[in-house]
C-alpha cells in the first residue's frame, strides 16, 4: 500500500487519462523531435498551455520538460547582478538551484517570516527582486502567507514566485492556492508547477504575464535547448487538468482522507495532502520507514539533508482514490511501528 506517492488524485491511472496519453502517441509518436523553436512545438504542447491557463486563471503559461526545468528556468531568466532574489528557508532543491545559478545575490528568509522578507526587500540595493516561496510546503504541508507575501511585493515592487506543486489538485478546489486567494493574474505575482504530482503525467510549467511568457520563450535555457515535453505526456497533462477542473470534489475526498491520516495517527492536521509524523532522530525515520516496508506499506522517510538537523520525520499522502478502508489498515500498521519510536518535535 503506498503512502509515499505524489499521485494525489489517482489520475495516473485514470482512464481517461491513459487513453489521451494513447491517442498523442498515435497521432505524434514518441517524442517531440526538437527543440521548441526548431519544430518541436506540437498542437498538444498549445492545448496543454491554454488548458493550464483555464485551470489556474492565468493569463499565459509555457510547459518544459520537468518541474525542475520550470524552476530552474524562470529563476535563471530572470536573475543578474542587478535582481536581488529572496527565497524562503524551506524552497524546494530546484528553486534553489535556480537561484544559483542565476548569478543574482541571495539572500534566505526565515520560513513563512513575512517580516524578515520585508527586511531583506527593504535593505536591497537590486532595482528588481524576486520573492520565492512554495504555496504548499512538501514536508509539513503547511501553507505560505501568500496574501501577506503578494501585498509586500505590490509595495516594493518586486515579483513573488509561488512554487504551485503541491497546490495544484490540492488548494482553491484543485486550482491552486494562488487561484484560491484571488492572487491570479496579479502582475507582481507568477506560478510554477509541475505536471507529475496531482496530475498524474510529467512535465512542468510556468504561468504568468503574457510578458513573462514572452521574456521566458527568448531567456530560459532549460526552454531553448531542451527537447519539447513528450507528446503523450503533454497529452495526460491536459486531460487531467480538465478532470480536475470540472470535478473539485476530488480535492474534497484527498482532504477527506487528509483528515483521516491526522485523526488516525494523532498528527496536527496539515491542509495539504502530505501529512507529516515527527520522529526523533534520523535513524529513527529511517528504521521506522524500512520496518514499515517490510510490512507491506510505504511512507516518505525525510531526513538530513532534506530536512533540517533535529526534524526528522514520516511523510505519509493518502490519495484521493484509496477506500477509507485500505487507508485504515495501513495506518494501523504505521501506528504499530511508530509506537516504538521515539517522537520527534
Amino acid at each position: 500500500m503506498d503512502l509515499a506517492s505524489n499521485d494525489y488524485l489517482g489520475l495516473s491511472r485514470d482512464p481517461r487519462v491513459v487513453a489521451a496519453a494513447q491517442d498523442a502517441l498515435d497521432e505524434w509518436g514518441t517524442g517531440s523531435r526538437a527543440s521548441r523553436l526548431v519544430t518541436g512545438t506540437l498542437g498538444v504542447h498549445e492545448t496543454l498551455e491554454r488548458e493550464l491557463c483555464e485551470l489556474t486563471g492565468q493569463p499565459a503559461a509555457l510547459a518544459f520538460s520537468s518541474g525542475y526545468a520550470a524552476n530552474t528556468g524562470v529563476l535563471t531568466a530572470l536573475g543578474d547582478a542587478d535582481t536581488l532574489i529572496v527565497s524562503d528557508a524551506h524552497a524546494h532543491a530546484s528553486l534553489v538551484d535556480g537561484a544559483r545559478l542565476s548569478r543574482s545575490p541571495v539572500r534566505i528568509a526565515r520560513h513563512s517570516d513575512v517580516g524578515h522578507v520585508a527586511q531583506l526587500l527593504a535593505e536591497r540595493s537590486e532595482t528588481r527582486a524576486v520573492v520565492v516561496v512554495e504555496s504548499v510546503y512538501s514536508v509539513w504541508g503547511d501553507h505560505a502567507p501568500l496574501a501577506e507575501l503578494a501585498a509586500l511585493c505590490r509595495t516594493e515592487n518586486a515579483l513573488l514566485l509561488v512554487d504551485e506543486a503541491h497546490g495544484i489538485g490540492v488548494a482553491g478546489g484543485g486550482r491552486g492556492l494562488v487561484h484560491e486567494l484571488g492572487l491570479a493574474g496579479s502582475p507582481h505575482v507568477a506560478v510554477t508547477m509541475t505536471l507529475s504530482k496531482a496530475l498524474g503525467a510529467q512535465g512542468g510549467a510556468v504561468l504568468g504575464s503574457e510578458a513573462l511568457r514572452e521574456h521566458l520563450v527568448n531567456t530560459a535555457r532549460p526552454f531553448i535547448f531542451d527537447t519539447a515535453l513528450a507528446p503523450a505526456s503533454a497529452a495526460a497533462a491536459t486531460e487531467a487538468a480538465r478532470i480536475v477542473r470540472a470535478h473539485p470534489e476530488l480535492s474534497g475526498a484527498l482532504h477527506e482522507r487528509a483528515r483521516f491520516v491526522a485523526s488516525a495517527l494523532g498528527t496536527p492536521l496539515a491542509r495539504a495532502a502530505v501529512q507529516s509524523l515527527p520522529v526523533a532522530s534520523a535513524e529513527s525515520a529511517l528504521r521506522a520507514s524500512e520496518e514499515i516496508r517490510s510490512r507491506g506499506v510505504v511512507v516518505g522517510c525525510f531526513r538530513p539533508p532534506s530536512v533540517p538537523d533535529g526534524i526528522s520525520r514520516l511523510r505519509i499522502t493518502a490519495p484521493a482514490d484509496m477506500e477509507l478502508h485500505v487507508l485504515a489498515r495501513a495506518l494501523e500498521t504505521v501506528r504499530d511501528v511508530v509506537g516504538d519510536e521515539p517522537q520527534g518535535a
